[in-house]
């Protein structure tokens, strides 16, 4: 049984891919990460001697610190709770999320410099609808939650992504685009190695609805729907972007508890 200060596995993997998980900060050390150099989906490493330079960051924030056991390094570092953090620390630490077949994600298939001061930044065409939507989605519930996305001119998009380091995706060329009948959320979970039931489940129906095979699975076609009303409902993409991503909270969460459910009427 887990202590008051501990958070389980099974509850951790409860809150990955929500819209308000908790911060997750690895501080196993470079020894042990060299032998998985793995991270929980959203998880930042820092070195344990400095989490309370953390302090200002996480403020009013509930934190999980994570260690390869979950023992002295991740237990210590949840001093930051003397600065008045929630912060608890994962029960079994790396060890355990692996043993369970948790998601995680290879640390160099990560952007570059990741940190809790420094957000990734994305960069695709103007006026999404549906993968545009989708990809940023997933990029800030499994990748980084503080990412940022910039929608320009498609011809400007290579232009930008040097200019502003961003990475490109969904635009011929780019490491993140269509390919083979698979459309762009497709790319990012096969290059992030995230695969489960509910992101498969939802990859199909993006997929369908992305690219006019509505009758690949039967929510693609009200997906389609709803992008293309949205899309009408906004002229600034940042703000229909923020209004989308509910779509997707709403239709990972049906995947992953309520798929099996009819609607019963009283």
């Amino acid at each position: 049984m887990p202590s008051p200060t501990q958070i389980t596995v099974a509850q951790l993997s409860r809150l990955i891919g929500t819209p308000n998980p908790p911060v997750l900060i690895d501080v196993i050390t470079d020894e042990d990460f060299a032998l998985a150099p793995r991270l929980i989906p959203t998880a930042i490493r820092h070195p344990h001697t400095e989490i309370e330079s953390l302090v200002p960051h996480l403020r009013g924030k509930h934190v999980v610190v994570i260690c390869q056991k979950g023992r002295k390094l991740s237990q210590g570092a949840a001093k930051l709770r003397v600065h008045g953090i929630h912060a608890e620390t994962l029960e079994g630490g790396n060890i355990a999320w692996a043993e369970a077949k948790g998601l995680s994600i290879a640390a160099s298939r990560l952007p570059k410099a990741l940190s809790f001061d420094k957000p990734s930044y994305w960069v695709t065409r103007q006026r999404p609808k549906v993968d545009r939507i989708a990809c940023p989605w997933l990029i800030r519930r499994f990748i980084d939650p503080n990412a940022q996305f910039l929608f320009v001119n498609k011809s400007e998009v290579p232009a930008v992504a040097e200019l502003f380091s961003a990475i490109p995706f969904d635009v011929d060329g780019s490491e993140f685009a269509h390919r083979e009948g698979e459309c762009t959320f497709d790319s990012l979970l096969n290059h992030f190695e995230l695969q489960s039931e509910p992101l498969s489940q939802l990859a199909t129906i993006v997929r369908g609805a992305d690219t006019d095979q509505l009758d690949m699975a039967p929510q693609a076609a009200g997906l389609l729907a709803v992008s293309l009303g949205l899309s009408r409902m906004y002229k600034n993409d940042l703000e229909q972007l923020e209004q989308g991503l509910l779509i997707y909270d709403a239709l990972f969460r049906w995947a992953r508890d309520a798929a099996s459910e009819s609607h019963q009427h009283d």
